[in-house]
């Protein structure tokens, strides 16, 4: 009896620990513009169903401001995820007075963490730059692409081509990266028998919008991403960036706001799926910022439909959902700043 009763101890004090340790891994999704009201026109119009809000069982709410102003745009909100740190609209990775800094992904990679990010927009844009960059000004774009041949990542798959490879400079910044190990190309199709470094350049700037852009393609990015990075026993740090739902916004286009929103949602049920499966991995669903101050004016959940109207073609200043599964998730509730993640992820992942 003595010896089931220590069994049972030692077996309790095991779980205590593995449960302290926190995830192997974390897939951070973000969808650039999301705000709660897209969130829920989505969540309408696909007959009340989406994969972060029925699959995350912690929920909050992130503030957004810049350093410099009440309304972030994408670079300081995608600082502010991905560093910690508050920096001036315009920024990617860097503080106000232009001093670098380690993003969560440059941090995984440091301590042996494989290492990607995803875009549905250019690798250059402000959301990605910033989980890679380090630039004064977001408009820097082919600044930027130079700082992924110095970012040691292990997977970049989006649009952006142009500035890689048909730069002013003259440089081929795929051919530089090819040299140090890395293998270029230009689809998923490709990609998928590719094992090491892979860069995917897969349009010349931004990418199709959802109804025009390869069937799927965010979804399958994210699934494929996640099976090349979790060869590493070590662990891995993904961005995805569903980053169009941001450009509806702008344009203040129902239809194509919807689209983009289930379509990253669908990327979000990729990450989930492995969760699941992995018990390892932390996923956590949220937004650089809102854009087009959209209110919901009516709907109906068994007709699929929703009224949306739109108070701004910019972005607006409202707080953003924060949803999060795995390993640690309930630290993520509660109404935060947008920089709490990535001090939360560091933790999480033992960097001191």
């Amino acid at each position: 009896m003595k010896k089931l009763f220590y069994c049972i101890v030692l077996w309790m004090a095991f779980a205590t620990l593995a449960l302290a340790k926190g995830p192997k891994n974390i897939i951070i999704m973000i969808g650039d513009g999301m705000g709660i009201n897209q969130v829920q026109a989505a969540y309408t119009q696909n007959g009340g169903h989406l994969n972060m809000t029925d699959r995350c069982p912690f929920v909050g709410l992130r503030r957004t401001n810049s350093a410099n102003s009440y309304t972030t745009d994408s670079a300081a909100g995608g600082t502010a995820i991905a560093t910690g740190t508050k920096t001036n609209n315009g920024m990617v990775g860097m503080t106000p007075d232009s001093v670098p800094l380690n993003s969560i992904i440059r941090l995984a990679t440091l301590k042996g963490l494989s290492t990607g990010v995803i875009a549905t927009s250019s690798l250059t844009d402000a959301t990605p730059a910033s989980f890679v960059a380090h630039q004064p000004s977001r408009y820097m774009q082919e600044e930027i692409a130079a700082d992924y041949l110095n970012s040691d990542i292990n997977l970049f798959i989006g649009g952006g081509r142009k500035y890689f490879e048909r730069r002013k400079d003259g440089r081929n910044i795929s051919e530089e990266m090819e040299e140090k190990g890395y293998e270029v190309v230009y689809s998923l199709a490709e990609a998928k028998d590719i094992s090491g470094n892979l860069g995917v350049l897969l349009s010349e700037d931004g990418m199709e919008p959802v109804d025009k852009r390869e069937n799927g393609f965010l979804a399958n990015a994210t699934e494929l991403a996640i099976e090349q990075l979790s060869e590493n026993k070590k662990g891995f740090v993904l961005m995805v960036e569903g980053s169009q739902i941001d450009w509806s916004g702008h344009n203040n286009d129902q239809e194509y706001m919807v689209g983009e929103t289930i379509d990253f949602d669908r990327a979000v049920g990729k990450a989930l799926d492995f969760a699941e499966k992995d018990g390892n991995t932390l996923v956590v669903i949220t937004a650089d910022h809102e854009t087009g101050g959209i209110a919901i004016h009516g709907g109906d959940y068994d007709k699929k439909e929703v009224t949306v109207k739109y108070t701004t073609g910019g972005h607006s200043a409202s707080p953003v959902p924060f949803f999060s599964y795995g390993p640690g998730a309930e630290q993520f509730t509660g109404f935060k700043d947008n920089t709490a993640s990535f001090h939360l992820m560091k933790k999480l992942l033992g960097i001191k």
